[in-house]
């Protein structure tokens, strides 16, 4: 009887199936309904990424500041995978499909690039909203110098350290949707997500989709005088220094990441999984 008692949890084998036929039914779907999905998806990163701001402006110390960040941040991607969305980072994983033949090469990179401009356009979205809501003004603009401050330690990463840590970042986020997978109820799903994204965010690593929040949200505050100017107070920035945080160096930031984000999620997890458990399908 023990052994007819249901799993409470898929194995490995089958989080990986399942995910290939996921894949299956994304790459069907109208380029319509991914622009909504997408940007669904960057809507709900952002507001994980402003409540978290929210959250942390004031405290000093950077390590208790990231690792709340990281206890508010996660439910971005909870509300995606509970509520429906296309995220990039997580799709990554589709190339598992295309390896095992189940879509092709073509509709793959159809869905990655529809969905990462989504994700941007409903990120970028949040991030108007946020600035226009006066949230920004918390701690008497303190709020928003810490938003540019954010995002001028993004846009000052060098290009290989961006990318590394894009890889790391996207390894994290791809093993919570997996684990997300693993679990049958919502309770499970939640934990499953929980502590990867934690992780993420504690240790700093960079996610494009997070990013297309945090360098948005910072050029609005910087068009905002008294954000402008305590930003240098309090962080010692010039004039100088805020005007080369400009979309110029957004994407110098968001393009690295991508690709490092690709190669985390994408061969990092997505491929060795698919070696280990779908290679051989008698496996799955």
């Amino acid at each position: 009887m023990e052994n007819r008692e249901e799993k409470k949890i898929n194995s490995p084998a089958e989080i990986i199936s399942a995910q290939m036929e996921t894949a299956k039914k994304k790459v069907s779907w109208s380029f319509f309904k991914l622009i909504l999905l997408g940007a669904l998806a960057g809507a709900f990163i952002a507001l994980g990424a402003a409540s978290s701001t929210t959250a942390t402006f004031a405290i000093e110390n950077p390590g208790l500041a990231k690792f709340i960040s990281g206890c508010i941040f996660p439910v971005g991607l909870m509300m995606i995978v509970l509520c429906g969305g296309e995220l990039f980072t997580g799709n990554c994983l589709m190339g598992m499909a295309a390896l095992g033949k189940k879509i092709t090469w073509g509709r793959l990179f159809r869905n990655l690039i529809i969905v990462w401009f989504s994700n941007f356009a409903g990120a970028a979205f949040v991030a108007l909203i946020v600035y226009l809501s006066g949230n920004l003004d918390l701690g008497s603009g303190a709020l928003g110098a810490y938003a540019i401050k954010i995002a001028m330690g993004k846009t000052s990463l060098d290009i290989v350290p961006a990318f590394f840590s894009g890889i790391l970042c996207n390894m994290l986020v791809c093993l919570a949707v997996l684990m997300s997978t693993a679990a049958k109820d919502a309770a499970g799903k939640i934990l499953g997500i929980f502590f990867p994204i934690c992780a993420f965010v504690t240790a700093g690593f960079e996610h494009c989709v997070a990013n297309m929040y945090y360098i948005p949200i910072a050029l609005f505050a910087k068009l905002n005088s008294e954000y402008a100017d305590m930003a240098m107070e309090l962080y010692g920035y010039t004039a100088q220094d805020l005007q080369g945080l400009n979309l110029g160096s957004m994407f110098s930031n968001i393009i690295p990441v991508t690709i490092g984000n690709i190669i985390g999620g994408g061969i990092f997890i997505g491929v060795v999984y698919y070696i280990i458990f779908a290679k051989n399908k008698k496996q799955v």
